[in-house]
């Protein structure tokens, strides 16, 4: 990978860090390249109800 590209996956990565609370952050690799970065967040929501 280029060190421009290698620059702008580690300012990619390090946002989606930075603003996720709860998820996951998931890299998809094809021929051993990175081609997509994948952010799935939880939203937890307080419940009013007694368990």
């Amino acid at each position: 990978m280029k060190t421009e590209e290698t620059e702008e996956l580690y300012k990619v990565l390090e946002n989606m860090l930075k603003t996720l609370k709860f998820g996951s952050i998931t890299l998809v690799v094809q021929d051993g390249r990175i081609v997509q970065i994948e952010k799935n967040e939880k939203v937890r929501l307080q419940s009013n109800k007694k368990r």
